[in-house]
C-alpha cells in the first residue's frame, strides 16, 4: 500500500465548487469520539470482543487485501442485484457480467478488498478463486417475480454452505421498518451467531423499507431513521454495516406528521447538537451509530447514472471524512465497460490512499 500525499487532481475536476466544502468541512461532532480505520483496527477494537480467533482472522483477511490493504478501508465490489433488480436488468447493460467469472476478475483488478455475491455465483468459481479474494456470500435476497411484486428478504443459502465454498463473511439484508422486518432480524440473528461460530465475519445491508417513509423527500435516506437500522444492526453482531448515504433527516417528524400520530422516538438534541444538514455530519452520526465506528460504515455507492465517477467520489469523501470504513460499489462499475469499472474502483481508493483527504 502506497499513500498519496496530495489531494488527487480529479477531486476538483469532477466536483467543481463543492469539491472546497467538502475537503474543508468542520464537523459537529468531534472526531475524538470515533474508533476511526487505522492500520491496526483490529488489534484495536475487535480483540477485546466475543469473537473468536477465526473470526478475528477472517477480519483481518478483509482488511488485508488489495490496494487499501492494511489502512483500516475497504472497497467492495457487490453484485447480487441479479436477483431484486432481475438479471437482465442488472447485466443486459454488460453482458460479459452474465459469468460469474467475470464479477471476480473485476474485483480483483479493480484491487477490491473483497467480491460480494449470491451463493451461485460465488460457488461456481469457488475453486478457483476463493483463496485469491475474499469472498462475502449473500445468504437472503428478495426476489421479484411474484405478482404482484412483494417486498421481502428471504435465505437463499445457509451459512453452511458459505462456510463450505471458502467464504471469509457472509452478508444479508434486513429491511427495518416493513411488515417483515421481526421475521428477517430473527433469521439474520441467528445466521450471524452461526457465521461467527463457523469464523466468519459478518456484513449487514441495513435497509429501510416502508412507503410511510416516502412523504416530502424520501426518508428512506434519512440519517435519523437509517441510522437507528444501523444501531439495530450492531446489535445483532453485525461487524460491518452496509447503509446508503443519507440526503436529509428528521424523519421520524415527518412520519409522524403524515401518519398524524407520534412514530418512534429520537431527542432534540440529534438534530441541534449531533447533526447538521451537512453531508458529513449526517454520515457521522450514522458512524455514531455503529457503535462510534467500532463497526465499519461502508456506505453504497447507488444506481448508475451520466455522473457515476463524480458520485462515487464525492461519496467517498463524506464517508472517509466522516470516520466510515470505504464504499461498496456495484453497479456504477460493472455496468460499464471492464476497464472503466476497474477505473473508478481506483479513483474511490485513492480517496482512501491519500493523506490530503483528512478525517472531519
Amino acid at each position: 500500500m502506497t499513500s498519496i500525499s496530495s489531494v488527487p487532481d480529479f477531486i476538483e475536476s469532477l466536483l467543481g465548487n463543492e469539491a472546497k466544502d467538502l475537503l474543508t468541512h468542520k464537523a459537529k461532532v468531534s472526531q475524538n469520539m470515533l474508533h476511526l480505520p487505522g492500520s491496526d483496527f483490529i488489534d484495536r477494537v475487535w480483540i477485546n470482543s466475543d469473537r473468536n480467533p477465526q473470526v478475528l482472522r477472517s477480519l483481518q483477511a478483509l482488511y488485508s487485501t488489495g490496494r487499501l490493504a492494511n489502512t483500516g478501508y475497504l472497497s467492495i465490489l457487490p453484485v447480487d442485484q441479479g436477483i431484486e433488480h432481475s438479471a437482465g436488468a442488472s447485466f443486459a447493460p454488460n453482458p460479459m457480467y452474465f459469468d460469474p467469472e467475470n464479477i471476480v476478475k473485476l474485483a480483483i483488478e479493480g484491487g477490491c478488498n473483497a467480491v460480494a455475491s449470491t451463493l451461485g455465483v460465488l460457488g461456481i468459481v469457488s475453486r478457483k478463486y476463493a483463496h485469491k479474494i475474499p469472498f462475502i456470500v449473500k445468504i437472503n435476497h428478495n426476489e421479484l417475480l411474484n405478482v404482484p411484486n412483494g417486498y421481502d428478504q428471504i435465505m437463499f443459502g445457509d451459512v453452511e454452505q458459505a462456510w463450505n465454498l471458502g467464504a471469509t463473511a457472509v452478508g444479508a439484508t434486513i429491511y427495518f421498518g416493513s411488515e417483515n422486518s421481526t421475521r428477517q432480524i430473527q433469521e439474520v440473528s441467528k445466521a450471524f451467531k452461526r457465521a461467527h461460530e463457523l469464523g466468519m465475519a459478518t456484513i449487514l445491508w441495513c435497509y429501510l423499507r416502508n412507503s410511510a417513509f416516502k412523504q416530502d423527500k424520501d426518508y428512506h435516506l434519512s440519517a435519523d431513521l437509517s441510522s437507528q437500522a444501523n444501531h439495530l444492526g450492531v446489535t445483532i453482531e453485525a461487524d460491518i454495516i452496509k447503509q446508503k448515504m443519507p440526503e436529509n433527516n428528521n424523519g421520524y417528524g415527518a412520519v409522524a406528521k403524515a401518519i398524524g400520530t407520534s412514530y418512534g422516538k429520537t431527542h432534540e438534541k440529534v438534530y441541534t447538537e449531533l447533526t447538521t444538514d451537512h453531508p458529513i455530519d449526517l454520515t457521522r452520526y450514522q458512524v455514531l451509530n455503529c457503535y462510534c465506528g467500532r463497526a465499519g460504515l461502508i456506505n453504497s455507492g447507488g444506481a448508475a447514472g451520466e455522473n457515476d465517477f463524480a458520485s462515487a467520489v464525492r461519496t467517498a469523501i463524506i464517508n472517509k471524512r466522516a470516520g466510515g470504513t470505504g464504499l461498496i460499489s456495484g453497479r456504477k462499475a460493472f455496468q460499464r465497460p471492464f476497464e472503466d469499472g476497474v477505473k473508478l474502483f481506483h479513483m474511490i481508493q485513492d480517496i482512501y490512499l491519500s493523506d490530503a483527504v483528512t478525517i472531519a
